[in-house]
């Protein structure tokens, strides 16, 4: 049964462990999948919406992935995105709009691939005894269907998501602590081990979630923020992928486990 507010949504595992078990607390998108393919395509789609709707000709000149997404690694904010493409300022507003609106369409999920250490990672945790709960913004049906397509429902024990399909893209850390905080607290009841618990992802929503909540946060660098603008959170540890905070992690904070 999941539970839904205004826009959390709590959908437990089928997986039932009468033991007490530590527990690390992960994000989705960034740590186990690479979105940045689909958040360019959308970003380019969103251009050329924005060319038709106001009849601009070819005047927009969208820039490359590895320019764009150096931009979003480093947080360069939406609007001077848009206006290195060549959209004036009034025209920004229409443009998010119709990028929000698109985003996470299933025509465009088709393109998230999963990163290349995350199945890995994920048996890492598994055979080192830990129990996996993933805390993200992106709804939960959409994360389990991409579990489930890449043969990886089995390594997780619960999803924390959102209702509002839109708030992935958002990126609030507002949003990112409430569901951490329900995530914290339901495991609790469940009566696992929280008291030595990470929260593990790629952006500031994470780190800043993660310590408000009293955790130990491991920043990775292979998501949608660059290593140099996550290092300035300053998280407990930093890590190029989710592989290596795995071992990172379990070895430091949860030894009973490993």
């Amino acid at each position: 049964m999941s539970a839904c507010n205004s826009f959390l949504c709590a959908v437990p595992s089928n997986l039932r462990h009468s033991i007490a078990r530590p527990v690390v607390f992960c994000d989705f998108d960034g740590p186990i999948v690479d979105v940045s393919e689909r958040y360019y395509q959308t970003y380019r789609m969103g251009l050329v919406a924005i060319e038709q709707q106001h009849r601009l000709g070819s005047a927009l000149q969208p820039l490359s992935k590895a320019q764009f997404w150096q931009m979003k690694q480093n947080r360069i904010a939406d609007i001077e995105i848009a206006m290195k493409s060549g959209l004036s300022a009034a025209l920004f507003d229409p443009f998010m709009q119709q990028v929000e609106r698109i985003v996470n369409h299933p025509s465009l999920l088709r393109w998230d691939r999963i990163q290349p250490t995350a199945q890995a990672a994920l048996k890492y945790f598994r055979q080192s005894g830990v129990r996996l709960v993933l805390v993200t913004l992106r709804h939960p049906r959409q994360v389990q269907e991409f579990l489930q397509a890449q043969g990886l429902t089995h390594l997780v024990d619960e999803v924390y998501g959102a209702c509002d399909v839109r708030a992935a893209h958002a990126n609030r850390v507002a949003q990112k602590y409430e569901l951490l905080a329900e995530a914290i607290a339901q495991q609790q009841t469940q009566g696992h081990l929280t008291q030595n618990s990470w929260m593990v992802g790629d952006t500031e929503a994470d780190v800043l979630a993660g310590q408000s909540a009293g955790l130990s946060t491991a920043a990775i660098a292979c998501g949608v923020r660059s290593a140099s603008y996550l290092q300035q959170l300053e998280p407990t540890e930093l890590y190029s992928c989710l592989l290596t905070a795995a071992r990172g992690v379990v070895k430091a904070a949860i030894p009973q486990a490993a």
